[in-house]
């Protein structure tokens, strides 16, 4: 396939990443360490889109190491993924949704990335048995669908995303499946040069499960031409398109960026999902992060330069406990509402927490 060949040309080390921006010798001997620990992978597509002369550029702070993943503060299961794995590969957190990380590779590593604990790396966390899965869904007559993520589902062959959806039609009781991918974002090649991939997902939403695709655009320098067109094949495929931006210091927490995302979103076809809450992940906490009552004043911001359709999201954390929206800030105090949560008698509640200014997560509140 032409998107394979396309994709081993990504650059992966921080050698190969010196012919594109410059670094001084002190910053190379520190991305080296960082890649060691955790990979480097852009491909050359998204590289194009950043401004090499703007060492600010907001692409380039997205998917370059930088020296700050030296700060070791965080948690590499800021969510508790590790609570919910009912067998590697498999999590079941919320009663009608079932988790499948499918791969634990992406076309571009995303520096901010939550899954940082196995992105390019070895690791047991990723589904080998998906008979052991199958049989366990069906057991579980309470999910009614299942998110296929990882890592970048896409970045499978198309074969195998065939495989994987005939074995989860046998499932009667699950009404759709989901994918997470942020290759339209990345690396929209893998849509483009492979015309067979939206045909299978047509196919299949049409005659079984129906199939939703969420992706993750955060800044409008990543609405182009190329990711247009992807988003254009997906949705002439009869499927739906939701989006999930995450909400980044230095990136997209201004007001005027985040409208503007928005709303371009909803001009190609894109519903406005959620926005979350940067985690405190390891490594990325204190780079990516923004307290918890200044990203509230951006969203309420951004919002007001809304109509309808593109403020449709909801402003969320996923904490260990649940999907957590933060739903107003009165007073000294911030207020939050169960989305969702770990514990079904959760589900709907509303509390309210002191306002701390430097809070970045309801754990520091």
């Amino acid at each position: 396939m032409d998107w394979e060949k396309e994709l081993k040309k990504s650059i992966t080390s921080i050698n190969q990443l010196k012919s594109y921006i410059n670094l001084s010798s002190k910053e190379e001997a520190q991305l080296k360490r960082i890649a060691k620990i955790h990979p480097i992978r852009i491909s050359r597509y998204y590289m194009s889109l950043i401004d090499k002369e703007n060492p600010t550029d907001p692409i380039r702070k997205m998917i370059i190491p930088s020296p700050q993943e030296l700060n070791l503060a965080g948690s590499y299961d800021t969510s508790g993924e590790k609570e919910s794995t009912k067998m590697p590969g498999l999590q079941h957190m919320y009663p009608q949704t079932a988790l499948i990380l499918a791969t634990n590779r992406c076309p571009a590593y995303c520096r901010y990335c939550f899954r940082k604990r196995l992105i390019g790396l070895a690791t047991d966390e990723i589904l080998h048995r998906i008979a052991t899965a199958i049989k366990y869904i069906k057991q579980h007559q309470e999910i009614n669908n299942v998110l296929i993520s990882g890592g970048d589902p896409f970045i499978l062959s198309t074969k195998i995303i065939e495989s994987l959806l005939e074995k989860l039609s046998s499932v009667t009781h699950l009404d759709y499946i989901r994918f997470g991918t942020r290759t339209p974002v990345t690396f929209p090649s893998r849509i483009l040069k492979d015309p067979q991939l939206p045909a299978l997902l047509k196919n299949h939403s049409d005659k079984k499960q129906k199939i939703y695709i969420t992706t993750q655009f955060n800044h409008p320098k990543e609405i182009t031409k190329k990711s247009i067109a992807a988003i254009t094949a997906l949705s002439r495929s009869n499927l739906t398109i939701n989006n999930q931006t995450v909400l980044l210091k230095d990136i997209n927490d201004d007001p005027n960026i985040l409208a503007n995302l928005q709303a371009k979103l909803v001009s190609v076809g894109i519903n406005p999902y959620y926005i979350f809450q940067c985690r405190p992940v390891k490594r990325i906490k204190t780079s990516f992060q923004i307290p918890l009552k200044k990203s509230y004043a951006i969203i309420e911001e951004a919002s007001k330069k809304l109509d309808g359709l593109s403020k449709r999201f909801n402003y969320v954390m996923s904490h260990r406990t649940g999907k957590i929206e933060i739903t107003g800030i009165m007073g000294n105090y911030i207020y939050f509402k169960y989305h969702q949560a770990r514990n079904p008698k959760n589900i709907g509640k509303c509390f309210k927490k002191k306002i701390n200014n430097e809070a970045g997560w309801l754990d520091d509140l």
